[in-house]
């Protein structure tokens, strides 16, 4: 896949889990995957996502930066959401968060094979501990 073809691949991708077909996402990821060095199935990276959707309903990836190389994606998502459930240890307080999430995805035949991602804890402690 020549890299604007895997950009709207991924640009694809994200609009299923803004749409919520986290369980539609064989078009996108392999079965067998290393998420931040963690092996795991299709089915646990899908409920790894689905339960964030679950902690945070309004959970929208807002695609900020995206560079793309041979088969490498790199991606700079913003959230401005509303977390309802405990979420990465802290209580919801009711108020709006705005935290960024900078994520590289390796693609072996046109599916997510390898994710490491790294999200702003320090943004997210710091707007729900207010």
């Amino acid at each position: 896949m020549d890299a604007p073809a895997l950009e709207s691949h991924y640009r694809r991708y994200i609009s299923y889990l803004n749409d919520r077909k986290i369980h539609h996402l064989a078009d996108f990821v392999h079965e067998e995957l290393v998420y931040n060095g963690k092996p795991m199935n299709r089915t646990d990276y899908q409920n790894y996502i689905a339960d964030d959707i679950d902690r945070i309903p309004d959970l929208y990836f807002d695609i900020h930066h995206l560079v793309v190389n041979r088969n490498v994606v790199a991606c700079r998502i913003r959230f401005d959401c509303t977390p309802v459930k405990e979420f990465r240890g802290h209580v919801p307080n009711g108020r709006k968060i705005s935290f960024v999430e900078h994520v590289f995805y390796r693609f072996d035949e046109g599916k997510i094979r390898e994710v490491w991602s790294l999200l702003d804890d320090g943004a997210i402690s710091a707007q729900m501990t207010e």
